[in-house]
């Protein structure tokens, strides 16, 4: 009968190691649980940072991407321009020379003072109308014609003794202009008549030269009539016919933009 105490005390005694071993293992699990779940969050935290970090690479690539190829149509522009300014020099040195070659030209080989005049700016040539045209007519006069024959081979060889004269000079237009003298109307189609007389003359088989079939490609026959002359006085210099270069437009246009840009 004496054992049974004893008995009972050692299973309590198991009992209460039970459970303490019980409560180790449910803290055990608890901090387990507690770690993994640390473990998942931290995971999931670090995939979202990874994940923007990826976007920003992206973006960042993107930028990179449109700044490069900024840099490449800014290198275009800057292409572009240096091509338009060494256009610009071409075209302002025939502008410059061609006046000069022309007036050099006819004086060496014409000569005689008050025959023509040739405006050292833009190269117009005007001739007096009274070596042309016996006055109120457009018929050319004989030695009309043999001042052509001297003159327009003269004027055309400049024109085309260089490319970039030719190139740049798309019309030659020949002009009539008269006074004031008589109406508006008989002055506009007398000024396009003699301009026609002499474009038709120049045409003709009576003028060879060996720039012809380039030279007639670029001429033009137009009447001014009495636009540019005095209304009060009734000058001969007014009776003339202009032989005028017309550049290409777009050229010319970029010329004046560059000029006004360097006056300011």
């Amino acid at each position: 009968m004496s054992n049974f105490p004893d008995y009972e005390i050692e299973t309590q005694s198991e009992e209460q190691d039970s459970g303490v071993y019980l409560s180790i293992s449910d803290l055990m699990s608890s901090v387990l649980m507690i770690f993994v779940l640390l473990f998942i969050t931290v995971q999931i935290q670090l995939q979202v940072k990874v994940n923007q970090v990826r976007q920003l690479e992206i973006q960042l690539q993107a930028e990179i991407d449109k700044t490069k190829q900024l840099e490449i149509q800014l290198q275009a522009e800057i292409d572009k321009a240096k091509q338009l300014e060494i256009q610009l020099e071409k075209y302002k040195k025939a502008v410059d020379e061609l006046p000069i070659r022309i007036l050099d030209a006819l004086e060496g080989k014409i000569g005689g003072k008050g025959l023509f005049t040739v405006d050292p700016e833009t190269g117009d040539v005007s001739i007096g109308d009274r070596i042309l045209f016996d006055e109120g007519s457009a018929e050319l006069k004989p030695e009309g014609k043999k001042f052509l024959q001297q003159f327009i081979p003269i004027y055309s060889n400049v024109i085309f003794s260089d490319n970039l004269f030719d190139r740049q000079i798309t019309r030659v237009v020949i002009e009539g202009h008269t006074s004031s003298k008589g109406s508006d109307q008989d002055n506009m189609e007398l000024s396009l008549r003699r301009a026609l007389a002499v474009s038709d003359y120049i045409l003709s088989n009576q003028l060879k030269f060996a720039t012809k079939e380039r030279f007639k490609k670029k001429i033009l026959a137009s009447g001014r009539g009495e636009i540019d002359a005095n209304q009060k006085i009734d000058h001969a210099s007014d009776r003339r016919v202009v032989f005028r270069f017309q550049f290409r437009r777009e050229n010319f246009e970029q010329f004046l933009q560059s000029k006004d840009t360097n006056k300011k």
